[in-house]
Parts: C-alpha cells; sequence; structure tokens
C-alpha cells in the first residue's frame, strides 16, 4: 500500500552542488521532524520529497520570497506530485515569478518564462519548422514552450488562439507543429498567472482551459511581520542565490508515482464524489464540478497527503484542497454573482454541508 520503493533512493541522486550550512551549525529542527516521518513510512518511501523539497521548500527562502505564504506554496507542490498545473490570480509583486523559478531551481530543472501579450502568435510558444539550404530540409525548431517548469505570465492578455495553444501542451504533454507531434519534456509543468485588477485588452480564459488547471489560488499580500522579514532577508541578495537543488527530475517522477499510490478509502472517495455532486445542485451554481474536478481533488489529496507524512488521505486533506481545485470550476448563476456569490463561496458552502466520514473508519 506504501509508495514506490524506489523514491528516496531516486530522490538522494541530486547533483552536486555548494551548500550554506544550516544556521546554527546542526540540522533543522523541521528537518529532523521531518525525518522522523519518513522513517515511519519505512525506507522505500518518497516522504524524503517532504524533508527537502516540500520541508525547504515551503517555510525556507522560497516561502520568505513569496510572503511566507507556506499554505499557498503547500498547495502549488501537491499540485506538481499530482501531475497538475497552477493558476495563479493576483496582483504584481507577491512573488508568483519567484514561487516558479524557485520550484525549477529546487528539482535542477529547466525553466522558461513567456511573457503574453495579444500580438503573441501559437508559433512564438510551441516553436515552428525553419528550411535547412543545407540539408535542403525543415528542421523544428523548439519553442519556450519545450521546458520541466513553464511560467506563462499574463495569460489572459494573449488571445484565444494562442490560449488554445496552451491546451494540447497541458493535457497531452506535447505540441503539434505542421502536422507532427513533439513531446514535451517530462515531468511538464506549467503555471500560469493573471492579473485580477486590470481587464482592459484581456481575454478572459474560457471555462474548457480553465478546467485544465488542477488548482486555482492567490497569494495575496503578506502581513506586517511578514513583509518586514521578506525585507530584511533581500537587503543583500534575493533569496534564490542560495536556493540549492533538493532533488532531480528522476527524484520526482518517483515522488509522483509515490503520490498516486497513497492509500484512499472508500469512504473518502464516496466524500469527494458527494461534494463534486452537491455543487451541480447548489442553488447558486449554474455549471457544477466535473468528474475531471472530482479527479483532481482526489490526487490532490494523495499528494498532500504524501507531503504531510500521512499514509492515507483523510477527509481533513481533501477539505484543505476543496477551494483551490474546485472553486474555479463551478460557474455561478447570473442572480448569484449579482449577490456577491462566486465559486469559492459555493464550494465553501458544501463543504459545509456534506457530512464528512469518521476518520477512525479510514485507517
Amino acid at each position: 500500500m506504501g509508495p514506490a520503493p524506489r523514491a528516496v533512493a531516486a530522490l538522494r541522486r541530486r547533483p552536486r552542488v555548494r551548500r550554506e550550512p544550516p544556521e546554527g551549525g546542526a540540522r533543522a529542527g523541521p528537518d529532523r521532524e521531518l525525518d522522523r516521518q519518513a522513517a515511519a513510512w519505512g525506507q522505500g518511501t518518497a516522504v524524503r520529497l517532504r524533508v527537502r523539497a516540500a520541508g525547504r521548500l515551503g517555510p525556507g527562502s522560497t516561502s520568505r520570497g513569496t510572503g511566507g505564504k507556506r499554505a499557498a506554496v503547500e498547495t502549488v507542490v501537491a499540485a506538481l506530485l499530482a501531475r497538475g498545473h497552477v493558476l495563479l490570480e493576483d496582483v504584481p509583486g507577491v512573488g508568483k515569478t519567484v514561487l516558479a523559478r524557485a520550484l525549477a531551481r529546487s528539482l535542477h530543472a529547466d525553466f522558461r518564462r513567456i511573457q503574453c501579450t495579444p500580438d503573441l502568435l501559437p508559433s512564438d510558444v510551441t516553436g515552428v519548422a525553419v528550411y535547412n539550404p543545407r540539408d535542403l530540409a525543415f528542421e523544428f525548431r523548439r519553442g519556450p514552450v519545450f521546458a520541466h517548469v513553464l511560467l506563462v505570465d499574463e495569460i489572459n492578455r494573449a488571445t484565444p488562439r494562442t490560449q488554445s495553444a496552451f491546451l494540447e501542451a497541458m493535457e497531452e504533454r506535447q505540441v503539434t507543429v505542421d502536422g507532427t507531434p513533439h513531446d514535451l519534456p517530462r515531468p511538464f509543468f506549467l503555471v500560469a498567472t493573471q492579473n485580477p485588477i486590470e481587464l482592459a485588452g484581456t481575454f478572459p480564459l474560457p471555462e474548457a482551459q480553465l478546467d485544465r488547471f488542477l488548482v486555482k489560488l492567490s497569494l495575496g499580500y503578506p502581513d506586517a511581520a511578514t513583509e518586514t522579514r521578506v525585507l530584511v532577508a533581500q537587503r543583500e541578495a534575493h533569496p534564490l542565490t542560495h536556493l540549492a537543488p533538493v532533488a532531480d527530475l528522476t527524484g520526482l517522477k518517483e515522488a509522483q508515482d509515490a503520490a498516486a499510490s497513497v492509500h484512499v478509502h472508500d469512504a473518502v472517495l464516496s466524500y469527494i464524489q458527494r461534494l463534486a455532486a452537491e455543487t451541480r445542485r447548489h442553488p447558486g451554481a449554474a455549471w457544477g464540478v466535473s468528474p475531471r474536478g472530482a479527479l483532481g481533488l482526489m490526487r490532490a489529496s494523495q499528494a498532500l497527503a504524501l507531503i504531510q507524512g500521512a499514509r492515507y488521505v483523510t477527509p481533513d486533506h481533501v477539505k484543505r484542497l476543496a477551494g483551490p481545485v474546485l472553486a474555479h470550476r463551478v460557474i455561478v448563476n447570473p442572480r448569484s454573482r449579482v449577490q456577491g456569490v462566486d465559486g469559492r463561496t459555493v464550494v465553501e458552502d458544501v463543504v459545509r454541508r456534506v457530512e464528512v466520514p469518521v476518520e477512525a473508519a479510514l485507517r
């Protein structure tokens, strides 16, 4: 029932890089606790990802660089482990780009960034076939979509034609140019952003494309104490300067396999199904969550359970991710929209109303 036995060994195969010694000289307290959780699983588990990737990435340099939003960082890491994609909707300057770069650097992965504008063409994303006169043949020149971690900045400023270029990449992990499919690197993780303030000249994402994102969330502004810590931490250097790789891509793939094997009890599966079904019957919703959304909630909950060192998915894992995974999939009817109801409001109401299974029966 446990995750893939080669996960820990794979995560230890990481590149040799210079590492800064931890403050105080000894291993940090959170790492000791996470090592203890890993030992409780046994030697063949991917909880090591929590020890280094999610453990250090969340409360460490990356969390400080993004305003200390540990819960948001943990949700993004869960989406990565669940092989999903993330849509960050927030104002400029709260750490969206830093978060994507930190994930790529922590995994020693290839990172690319696309700044969307109305004149961006699909070929600017996928690549183009160029004629080579020496070989008397066309050769394919890859676009920026060929990366392990792709940041699509202000995706709603691209035209629908260009937005559609991302659909195949997100769902099929490939792009088709001149009728020829080209596989993307594995793993492939897309982080898209959009600005909720400046909407003039933008093209809202259609529901079909929104449904391709496993998670939609906002980082939000930090509180006063956290913002002060960010200023102090970046007086001399950016936190990314000292962020060392904590795993390699092979280890990430093993961890993704491990997340998919986390046990989900039938009662939790029924709970997820009832949450999705209730959104379809909610009086404020015109359209509820699709079966793809319910499946995404299950996968994300498995990943979150793995990150937190749990052997099985609990209702708390499901409730924690219900908003980020389901809210953007709910289409609110016009009457409710006028009253200020949105998808998150509907999901929060559904979570309160649906009966939660008893955790003691899930083990």
